[in-house]
């Protein structure tokens, strides 16, 4: 295996016959898929997505890829191509046709539906090119071909990417579901096609790579909600991902079945199953869904709530929800189907959701109790199907944390790849195709690029750890007033605190070991304001740290008359 090295340093200019591939999202992580490929001078760009936060960054709404790399080189982008309309996937493209807004962007009907509903709330018009599979067109030097492949929302592909420098197929997100609900599978055989021509290298899905076996179909979802739905005596709220119409589809079903009113929640679900509806990929029977105004009138048995919040976001309607600021209020007999994965990294904050609507007296259903969920991405037996049809040359696993890509790289190696043409990357690192090999030349800035509200890049690690700090543990701030000709503190030390005690008396003691402190260091000839703001910052923290073994932000403010 090719292993990252922290000792790579720029890579060297790339050959007229090589294709250079830099992930600069999605490798290494679930989310922030964005991966760039560059030949003849010319770039194409699959998926441009968003990480979202975990509890140790606070105040972060999106995070986003770091365009570092290619923002002097915007202009050589012949087009985007997103593989479905995940926000992993399609989530950061706003942000990116900020800096270009000409970019062509490349998807499939829904995928494009989609995007420009999200765009229009960012008031950009983007211009696109909608694709099927099976079709084939050219990007500048980039030959693109498209293939269906089955995921958690509808129309999603692969693309198999043909150069001078060889053949390169990036699969997306996809599973293998044998039964799927729309009847569109993945396409093998398009895949094995490829695999007779020479695939040089493979960018697969390893979301699963841990799973032995094969998915459970979408199809043994419904006699499970069916059971929910017969067994539950109050209202049922269904999350869900606001992009899966599938299991929104499965849902309207069984509510129409049971003599339930469905009502969308959350203003994402709202304008996604609007736009399956007008796509007709949605099938809404008539007078099934009313408004949300409309719930007083109907008895709590005949309503079924779809909304978002599966993955506890704390803004969504469901964690609103569960901490009694929603209008909808959870009461005793409540169903909650919680019909979504774990995300890595959101654990904490699904659960917490789960005992919030637990202790309000909601029956909360989830993957962990029952079936009312099957994962959108291929476990190992279906990886190694699609290993041993492609027969690459070059693996590459993407779109998974460290012990995913570890897994692909070990089923790649089963299937006969050669353990040192398997390449295990991290976002920023530059991997060539030269020759029929694929090899790590480099890295570029890949940063984590954080979205605060209407800011974008403004607040990075040290402003993060800052409000971990404040938020554990607390801050004190000390005021000072000094004579530094004379020598004396005029005023103070006047401290307080926020986070940290909230008794003033505590900081008696060291109030005056700040005032003989000052009063040493003038007497000594220290008057520059800044180094006697750090000497009570040194004061106080030693203080604290000995008597609390805590360490607060300390904000000291020395005057000078």
């Amino acid at each position: 295996m090719s292993h990252p090295h922290p000792e790579y340093g720029p890579p060297p200019a790339l050959r007229a016959d090589g294709l250079r591939i830099i992930p600069l999202g999605g490798v290494g992580e679930i989310g922030r898929n964005m991966t760039v490929f560059e030949h003849a001078g010319r770039l194409l760009i699959v998926d441009c997505g968003v990480l979202f936060p975990e509890d140790f960054q606070p105040g972060v709404d999106l995070i986003l890829p770091d365009f570092t790399a290619i923002r002097d080189r915007l202009h050589d982008i012949d087009a985007l191509i997103l593989t479905h309309a995940h926000e992993d996937h399609i989530g950061a493209v706003p942000y990116l046709l900020r800096e270009r807004r000409d970019i062509p962007i490349i998807g499939t009907r829904l995928t494009l539906a989609l995007l420009t509903a999200k765009l229009a709330e960012h008031r950009i018009k983007a211009v696109t090119q909608e694709i099927r599979e099976e079709e084939r067109h050219n990007y500048g030097p980039f030959e693109c071909e498209f293939f269906a492949v089955n995921h958690s929302i509808p129309d999603a592909v692969a693309v198999a990417i043909r150069t001078d420098a060889g053949l390169v197929l990036h699969t997306g997100d996809f599973k293998m579901d044998q039964l799927p609900l729309d009847g569109r599978l993945t396409d093998l055989g398009g895949f094995a096609r490829l695999g007779r021509e020479g695939v040089d290298l493979l960018l697969s899905d390893s979301t699963n790579a841990e799973v032995p076996g094969f998915v459970t179909s979408e199809r043994e979802i419904a006699p499970v909600l069916d059971g929910v739905f017969r067994d539950a005596t109050r209202r049922i709220i269904v999350a869900c991902f606001s992009s899966h119409v599938h299991r929104v589809q499965q849902v309207l079903e069984a509510a129409e079945a049971h003599g339930r009113s469905v009502c969308f929640v959350g203003r994402s679900m709202l304008r996604n199953m609007g736009v399956a509806r007008d796509l007709g990929l949605l099938r809404v029977p008539p007078g099934l869904v009313v408004d949300l105004r409309d719930l007083d009138s109907l008895p709590d048995r005949n309503i079924c709530l779809v909304s978002t919040g599966s993955q506890g976001e704390p803004l969504s309607a469901l964690s609103r929800m569960a901490n009694r600021d929603h209008q909808i209020r959870i009461e005793t007999g409540d169903t909650v189907v919680l019909a979504s994965s774990l995300i890595p990294g959101n654990e904490n904050a699904v659960f917490r959701v789960i005992n919030g609507l637990t202790r309000h007296g909601a029956r909360v259903v989830h993957k962990g109790v029952a079936k009312v969920h099957t994962s959108g991405h291929a476990p190992a037996g279906e990886l190694l199907y699609v290993l041993n049809a492609t027969r690459p040359s070059n693996v590459m696993p993407v779109h998974g944390e460290w012990r995913h890509l570890r897994a692909h790289a070990k089923l790649a190696e089963a299937t006969g790849v050669p353990a040192d043409h398997v390449v295990l990357a991290e976002d920023g690192m530059v991997i060539d195709l030269l020759d029929g090999r694929a090899r790590i030349t480099g890295v570029v800035p890949c940063g984590y690029v954080y979205v605060d509200g209407a800011a974008v890049g403004d607040v990075g690690e040290p402003s993060l750890k800052d409000r971990r700090i404040l938020g554990e543990e607390g801050f004190i701030t000390i005021t000072v007033v000094v004579d530094a000709a004379a020598g004396k503190v005029v005023v103070g030390p006047d401290m307080s605190a926020r986070g940290f005690t909230d008794s003033r008396s505590t900081f008696d003691p060291v109030a005056k070991l700040v005032a003989d402190a000052l009063a040493d260091a003038m007497r000594t000839g220290m008057n520059d304001t800044a180094a006697l703001q750090q000497l009570v910052r040194r004061t106080v923290g030693r203080w604290v740290n000995e008597n609390y073994r805590r360490r607060p932000m300390i904000l000291p403010v020395v005057l000078e008359v």
